[in-house]
């Protein structure tokens, strides 16, 4: 995010990369942790991918580093933006293991109920970042193509609102002895 940011729009100081963390809500949908940027920006600028190139003083502001993408950045973002577009990993999936390996005792009534919070849970949140892409895109803070990488992340929420009416479908088809045996 970083040395793309810096890429595109040229030298910065650390609190301009992180208002466009903050603007574009990557932290939420791209797992960016907006809380370490200096300590990463300070990383970066001892790898050689970033260098300070002049600091600034305006008014009462502390000074501020402004950062520049230096060209062992450019060759390591490009190996970065290469990696991530031919990733298919999807991460860990802790409820798939709870479901899969801890089913057994569980209430059924308490999963169907469970599952049906966080079923609309996600159905919110998809709204949420669908109406936040729309807002920022309409504000000129995000582009085209931010605005439909932020659609893929309200696609993969739908994906999974989806699948628990799918799950629901199959607690609601269980046996009732299936569920009393899950008791014990």
């Amino acid at each position: 995010m970083v040395l793309g940011t810096l890429a595109s729009h040229g030298p910065m100081h650390g609190h301009q990369i992180r208002r466009i963390a903050e603007i574009s809500n990557v932290g939420e949908w791209g797992g960016v942790s907006v809380g370490a940027l200096y300590r990463e920006l300070r990383q970066m600028d001892g790898d050689g991918l970033v260098e300070a190139v002049r600091t600034e003083k305006v008014g009462r502001r502390p000074a501020r580093t402004i950062y520049a993408i230096t060209d062992e950045g450019q060759f390591e973002l490009q190996v970065l933006r290469g990696r991530a577009m031919l990733e298919m990993s999807s991460g860990p999936d802790p409820l798939g293991v709870a479901l899969a390996f801890a089913w057994h005792g569980i209430d059924p009534q308490e999963a169907i109920d469970t599952m049906r919070l966080r079923r609309e849970q996600m159905a919110i949140a998809a709204e949420h970042l669908a109406a936040e892409a729309q807002r920022l895109l309409a504000k000129g803070y995000i582009g085209p193509v931010q605005a439909a990488v932020m659609r893929r992340g309200v696609m993969h929420i739908e994906t999974e609102v989806c699948w628990h009416d799918e799950f629901a479908k199959t607690l609601a088809e269980l046996p009732a002895q299936d569920c009393e045996r899950h008791k014990h």
